[in-house]
């Protein structure tokens, strides 16, 4: 019983002497042919060439060592920063570019206005404020809306009417004078409304819509 204790006892590997931990692969990893990195994608390429038949455990090994030598170098090379969500590393810019998954969209066809405005030549104003200085009141008022500028002779006392219109009719056209530009507005709206319709319509028809 004793011999059969003891022959037990000399076959287990010996944790003194480092049996038990030579078994496990070194962090350090060097190649005939060094690696080249980048890390902003997470990439490592191995140059170094596999024999004619590799069989399962060299080719685990090799992408062992290579995913260890990326590791390294991302604990050597890139900041590493602590914070309230915990542990963060900072990856560079990547490097490999790297193939679309679809196709680059298609541009944008030109509205009828951008391209006559294209062959004449008119540029885009630049966009100004949208206040605008009254000298009569000498205040800043809107250029649109309520008590906007474009609306400006609407609430006067008085107003000046259509002499032709009045001996034709009779009577002062009044309201009329005073809802015209209320009524050129409301028109000019719809105009751009039914000009901006037209070009969708357009656009769907040339993309096949």
């Amino acid at each position: 019983m004793a011999e059969a204790v003891a022959s037990r006892e000399a076959s287990l590997p010996n944790a003194s002497n480092g049996d038990i931990h030579s078994t496990k692969p070194s962090v350090t990893v060097t190649k005939p042919i060094p690696y080249t990195f980048d890390l902003g994608n997470l990439l490592v390429n191995d140059a170094n060439p596999l024999p004619p038949n590799p069989s399962q455990s060299h080719l685990s090994a090799t992408a062992r060592d290579c995913a260890q030598a990326l590791i390294n170098q991302l604990l050597t090379t890139c900041p590493i920063t602590s914070s309230s969500d915990g542990v963060l590393m900072t990856l560079p810019p990547p490097t490999t570019p790297l193939p679309r998954e679809k196709p680059l969209p298609a541009g944008k066809e030109p509205t009828k206005w951008e391209k006559f405005a294209a062959k004449k030549g008119i540029k885009d104003k630049k966009k100004e404020g949208k206040l605008v200085f009254d000298e009569e009141t000498q205040e800043w008022v809107p250029k649109w809306g309520y008590k906007g500028r474009n609306k400006e002779g609407e609430q006067d006392w008085i107003v000046e009417v259509d002499e032709k219109k009045e001996r034709r009719n009779g009577e002062a056209d009044e309201g009329g004078v005073r809802g015209k530009g209320r009524r050129e507005r409301k028109e000019k709206v719809r105009r751009d409304e039914r000009k901006q319709r037209a070009n969708e319509r357009r656009g769907r028809k040339k993309e096949g819509v």
